[in-house]
């Protein structure tokens, strides 16, 4: 059933306002995947905080027109469903990596990061992109590691200190 003029105007706001909050955002051919397939899918999507719409290509250009992703309206050809990334740049890139591992019939398209057109192979790469508490425990640890290092140098001292005592005191007992 053909949308209407206001249910095209709603879908295309929606997929803009998502867009334009979204990180990165990844567009794939579906077809061949039945029912069941696409609702796994969403589900996975859904868990992982990533939008996912299968969009009329008029309707997808419209709405990633005034967004970071303009980049990739020459790109939306044949049947495509769009995922955005609204929590991490990385989620839709390892929901659609790990669905389309067990699902050849997905085949990623275009895949776009902060406004940037990537190769698909990059899909990879994006998907290995910590999350947000991945990163803040890695730049805590670097930002620890100093500090750790520093009280280990002093605690040295003493340390060395106490050794040398003993092995000194250990030398004249066998003496």
């Amino acid at each position: 059933m053909p949308l209407n003029l206001e249910q095209k105007k709603a879908v295309v706001a929606e997929v803009a306002e998502v867009a334009s909050t979204a990180y990165s955002a990844i567009a794939a051919e579906y077809h061949g995947l039945s029912v069941g397939e696409m609702t796994e899918l969403r589900a996975k999507a859904r868990e992982a905080g990533v939008y996912i719409r299968v969009v009329k290509n008029s309707l997808a250009r419209r709405a990633v027109e005034d967004t970071d992703f303009a980049c990739m309206k020459d790109e939306l050809t044949g049947p495509l469903v769009m995922a955005f990334s609204q929590e991490d740049p990385g989620a839709a890139a390892r929901v659609i990596k790990d669905f389309a591992k067990d699902h050849s019939k997905l085949v990623v398209k275009v895949v776009s990061l902060g406004g940037k057109l990537l190769a698909v192979s990059d899909l990879e790469a994006l998907s290995k992109m910590p999350t947000y508490e991945q990163a803040v425990s890695m730049l805590m640890a670097v930002m620890k590691a100093p500090v750790e290092k520093l009280a280990r140098t002093i605690n040295e001292v003493p340390g060395k200190l106490v050794r040398t005592v003993a092995a000194v005191r250990d030398a004249k007992e066998a003496a």
